[in-house]
């Protein structure tokens, strides 16, 4: 039994929703100011889709909250370490140097409701799951190889992303600055992550033999 499939339901984020819904507190201060002040003009501008789910007994509540938009895995210019593992179940004859892919821009989970009502996955594992199945679904009107994010540069974070089958682009912060031309004493704030979509299409397939 899924909380967020069987007691929730999925919305565009939007100006109506936005005047209509309580305030969304996922505990962290960046994602709350994104989602309460700037997820409009972000859309507006054609920069990415925003979703969420409310909660059917109350549909003010907003559990968990998402932002989507195109993106792509450049390979041209990552190190051939990183570009062979990146790369390595895809054929031969199939592999460029840019890849489809979806950039979780944002995505953040009510700090009330971490856990689902009755004990079982949560939350924002189940979200994690409903946005891969998005992608895989015949109904899907795009190509899209890989799930990429840049998560913050906090353990929680990349645990979350870990569990959920991401990996790190690059092997080491150090490599990941020199791609970004950032100074060796500079902080790195996020890292990217990417989940290779074709994981689940083998599951699939090996779940109906």
């Amino acid at each position: 039994m899924s909380f967020l499939l069987d007691k929730c339901t999925l919305k565009v984020f939007n100006n109506s929703l936005l005047d209509f819904c309580l305030p969304f507190d996922c505990g962290n201060d960046d994602l709350n100011e994104f989602f309460a002040k700037d997820i409009i003009n972000y859309s507006a501008q054609l920069l990415g889709k925003s979703y969420c789910f409310t909660l059917d007994d109350d549909p003010r509540i907003i559990i968990c909250a998402f932002t989507i938009s195109n993106d792509s895995i450049k390979t041209i210019n990552l190190p051939n370490g990183r570009k062979k593992k990146l790369t390595k179940v895809i054929p031969r004859d199939k592999q460029m140097r840019s890849y489809p892919a979806v950039l979780i821009g944002r995505l953040g989970v009510n700090k009330f409701y971490r856990k689902d009502l009755v004990g079982n996955q949560r939350v924002a594992y189940q979200l994690m799951d409903f946005i891969k199945s998005w992608f895989v679904d015949e109904k899907n009107k795009t190509g899209c190889r890989f799930i990429v994010v840049d998560a913050y540069n906090e353990s929680y974070v990349i645990n979350y992303y870990e569990k959920n089958g991401f990996l790190m682009l690059f092997g080491s912060e150090t490599q990941e600055k020199e791609y970004y031309e950032l100074d060796a004493h500079d902080l790195l704030s996020t890292r990217l992550m990417y989940f290779d979509l074709i994981l689940l299409q083998s599951t699939s397939k090996l779940s109906e033999n």
